[in-house]
């Protein structure tokens, strides 16, 4: 294999993170890929390399933006807490108060807590998309508003793989009256001046990087070749139905075209610079986006104790009795996938990417990469060796102060 030339820099103390970076590109085929880490606001980590597309012709750069699935899903989340800050959301009004339309087939009381936690039973539609529609904002969120819970709302979590950005960015857009990308970017990333973007405009495409080794749904069909054809009806009578709701009924297309890049999928393609990501989560984790209540809320579990996810339940080692543990938009460290202390929080994304918040050590990071590896759960080899360098490194930094 060729060897890849890593660039950046580490702050005295963090040399390991680029060791643990250059053994990714050795041992796990990393293709492209970034990582970028903040200790008290400021960059102690700042690494690239490698290419950004299959045949090696476009090379990794700093700016580098990529696809990062459901990392996404933190930045959704975000834009409603800031709205909670300000109080134009109420988290336990019905979603019906700012979404009339929503108050079909059953759905009338569901309050907006339970859409940023899994819980309000609308993984998909109850019928399947047509490859494209994804792309038709209001066409989706129709369909959604005229669909019946898949479960009794409150009673259980399964994580909305997709629908996740549609509905609590419909939320976002009738309080502000902005799609959800363009008040992330007006309130957010923009002030901040962080490459991440839901609904990536033009100019910025030539950043992207493509995505190699994609799942599409003839391969996710190899990979599950049990998985329900649609249209499911219930959950109850297989183990795999979440799976096929969450992932394919809401087709999503070429993730490499130009189509995809431009729309709005909130749950699932921002496409980001590991710069970026850790640039959000550091003002989080510095106090500059939210108070001190609002952050608190962010990471309190919304979960019940062992409480398993019907939807991931089928796609971890564990089995569909694995507990997972939701806060309100984010991922809790249950796993120490976030390193060791419980209290961090953030999201991953389908293919390997992942950041996260660690207010308590004053650290954000952000890992993100083009070739397409581990689920959405930060546990992807490449993260975790990151991951435990930046904090051996921590731990060491600090021993000599």
């Amino acid at each position: 294999m060729e060897a890849v030339t890593v660039n950046g820099r580490c702050a005295p103390g963090f040399e390991g993170v680029r060791s643990a970076f250059e053994r990714n590109f050795r041992e796990h085929r990393e293709v492209g890929a970034a990582v970028a880490v903040t200790l008290d606001g400021e960059r102690v980590v700042d690494l690239w390399g490698g290419r950004a597309d299959a045949t090696g012709s476009r090379v990794w750069g700093p700016d580098t933006l990529v696809n990062v699935y459901s990392s996404a899903k933190g930045m959704t989340a975000l834009c409603a807490h800031l709205l909670v800050e300000r109080g134009a959301l109420d988290l336990d009004a019905p979603v019906a108060r700012y979404w009339p339309e929503f108050a079909r087939a059953g759905k009338e009381a569901i309050p907006v807590r339970w859409l940023l936690s899994h819980r309000a039973g609308m993984l998909a539609p109850r019928e399947p998309l047509a490859e494209g529609r994804a792309y038709d904002w209001d066409y989706v969120c129709d369909a959604l508003a005229a669909t019946a819970p898949w479960w009794e709302p409150g009673t259980a979590q399964g994580y909305h793989a997709v629908t996740f950005g549609y509905l609590v960015g419909e939320v976002v857009r009738r309080i502000t009256g902005q799609s959800l990308g363009a008040f992330l970017r007006s309130e957010v990333t923009g002030p901040l001046d962080a490459g991440v973007f839901i609904g990536t405009p033009v100019e910025e495409h030539p950043r992207c990087a493509d995505m190699v080794g994609h799942l599409n749904a003839a391969q996710l069909r190899e990979r599950f070749p049990d998985l329900p054809t649609p249209p499911v009806r219930g959950l109850a009578d297989h183990p795999l139905a979440g799976v096929a709701l969450a992932l394919t009924y809401v087709p999503t297309g070429d993730v490499n075209s130009a189509a995809y890049r431009t729309a709005e999928i909130p749950a699932g393609n921002a496409h980001a610079s590991a710069r970026g990501l850790a640039a959000v989560y550091a003002a989080l984790a510095g106090g500059r986006l939210v108070r001190p209540a609002t952050l608190e809320a962010m990471r309190a579990s919304q979960s019940r104790p062992d409480e398993p996810d019907l939807a991931l339940g089928a796609l971890t080692p564990e089995g569909p009795s694995a507990a997972h543990r939701w806060g309100l938009g984010y991922m809790l460290n249950d796993r120490g996938q976030a390193g060791p202390n419980p209290r961090a929080f953030g999201h991953g994304g389908a293919g390997g990417s992942f950041a996260f918040a660690d207010p308590e050590n004053g650290l954000a990071y952000a890992y993100v990469m083009n070739r397409y590896g581990g689920g959405t759960s930060g546990s992807d080899p490449r993260s975790r060796a990151l991951v435990t360098a930046v904090y051996a490194a921590l731990a060491e930094v600090r021993g000599r102060r």
